[in-house]
């Protein structure tokens, strides 16, 4: 088992349930060590049409002390100094399992297909083999729902948006400024 292996465990047992560790990477800094944790509040189900509320910066503080606590009590660093940087994952994270879909709901992302087709909406929901989502219309199609199967995606990426527009529930994706 590696070190990064090892700090898992140690930080998963710290954090308990209410935290899942998504990354961990310890590397090589001058006379010091850099430990980067990424961490996400759980996903209690992949089927799903409400978003997952990201952790606070409160949250993420309180996660920082209980992981340096842990780390500070163990040897599993040795004696040697370190750095600790804990995080969520960034908006630039690839979308590559069912759970970073489930993890989008409500949010507008790019897909590639495995026929190297581009498909940009908002996510509606995730289903047991795939992903709803909610395209806008062109001049040429109107606005309209594409399911797209997990097996038939290449790559996903969240797009970044500064003001995202609201839901109305009986639009079922319809959105208002």
């Amino acid at each position: 088992m590696g070190l990064d292996q090892d700090v898992r465990e140690q930080v998963s047992a710290a954090v308990g349930d209410g935290i899942v560790v998504d990354e961990v990477h310890i590397t090589p800094a001058g006379k010091r060590r850099v430990a980067r944790i990424t961490v996400e509040r759980p996903v209690a189900d992949l089927v799903g049409d409400t978003p997952v509320e990201p952790l606070t910066l409160d949250e993420i503080a309180d996660v920082t002390r209980v992981i340096s606590d842990r780390l500070d009590a163990s040897d599993v660093l040795g004696s040697q100094p370190y750095t600790l940087e804990v995080s969520t994952p960034g908006t630039d994270r690839p979308l590559t399992e069912p759970v970073h879909f489930r993890r989008t709901v409500g949010r507008l992302v790019e897909i590639t297909g495995t026929d190297g087709q581009q498909h940009t909406g908002r996510v509606l929901a995730t289903t047991r083999d795939g992903v709803d989502l909610h395209v806008k219309g062109t001049k040429k199609k109107p606005p309209h729902t594409e399911h797209l199967p997990f097996a038939e995606i290449t790559k996903g990426v969240a797009q970044v948006e500064f003001t995202r527009p609201q839901t109305t529930s009986a639009d079922a994706g319809e959105t208002e400024a």
